[in-house]
């Protein structure tokens, strides 16, 4: 069974620069960052025939990306390849020429200049159309190759990156979920102080109805659920966590899975945040949140 591919990153570069038989040809792909995959093709008009194999062929090797290749076919300075007058052509301009001079005596002659800068009138021998075709395809493989092993290099680095961050992260988590019965038994020790308080101001001169005393007590009871229970946030970031070292391990297009799952860790990151009434579990979140955005800006990068 073949290993899926290594996590990619949307920014590659190639280039390629082939001698034949025809000439010189030159071959770049290059990538930037996009939502998905949009092709550019800068090529001279005489290889647009080319151009769906292109697309077919870098299509199979990117997902995501804005990608543009472009090809350039230099003009040779061989001896061989010298211009050659398009007879008929010149024939007709001639014609032209002599008809316009009848009905307007004063019209300026064509000039040697003139006649040659006429579109078509000189014509420069090209290469073979199959032989450039075949040339084309080739230096396009080979520009793939090197295209996707940049992309995998820029990969690479991203993914270290980001696991970097998530061990960090793990780390986090470990010491929260370790002051967790710590937390639990001052907010439960600041819970009794305020039931205590509630119940002497309601034994003092100024009591309180009973029913204004139970609704005070089921108010601190709720508070008190509501802000101790980091728990399941902290579970929950692990489970994240865990996901994400899977997804760049199996690597592929990961891109789109990799910023869902942060909007995931962001969100638990912020409730955690909310139940922050100790000053080291916010701490905690923010930091969270800055390796989250981090972690988020180099998935930006991943196809």
């Amino acid at each position: 069974m073949n290993k899926p591919r290594s996590i990619q990153s949307m920014t590659g570069y190639a280039a390629v620069n082939r001698e034949f038989e025809g000439g010189r040809l030159l071959l770049e792909l290059r990538s930037v960052n996009s939502r998905f995959l949009d092709l550019g093709f800068r090529i001279p008009d005489e290889l647009r025939s080319v151009e769906p194999a292109l697309r077919e062929l870098i299509m199979a090797s990117a997902t995501r990306g804005k990608v543009e290749c472009r090809i350039s076919v230099p003009r040779s300075s061989a001896g061989d390849r010298q211009p050659v007058i398009d007879r008929g052509l010149l024939g007709q301009v001639l014609a032209v020429a002599q008809d316009i001079r009848s009905a307007a005596p004063g019209a300026a002659p064509l000039s040697t200049a003139d006649l040659m800068r006429w579109p078509g009138v000189i014509v420069e021998p090209v290469a073979d159309p199959e032989a450039l075709t075949r040339e084309v395809l080739a230096a396009a493989r080979q520009a793939i190759g090197e295209f996707i092993a940049s992309r995998t290099r820029e990969g690479e680095r991203l993914a270290q990156a980001i696991l970097e961050r998530c061990q960090r992260m793990r780390e986090m988590v470990r010491v929260l979920e370790a002051q967790t019965p710590g937390l639990l038994a001052a907010f439960e020790q600041k819970l009794v102080e305020r039931l205590r308080n509630a119940l002497i101001s309601a034994a003092t001169g100024t009591p309180l109805p009973v029913e204004e005393a139970l609704e005070r007590v089921r108010q601190e009871v709720v508070l008190y659920g509501l802000r101790i229970d980091v728990s399941e946030e902290l579970s929950r970031l692990g489970v994240h966590l865990d996901e994400l070292a899977r997804i760049i391990d199996t690597g592929g297009a990961a891109g789109k899975r990799l910023d869902f799952l942060m909007q995931e860790l962001n969100r638990e990151a912020n409730t955690l945040g909310s139940k922050g009434a100790n000053v080291d579990l916010a701490n905690a979140a923010i930091e969270l949140k800055l390796l989250i955005e981090q972690i988020r800006e180099q998935v930006q990068n991943i196809e």
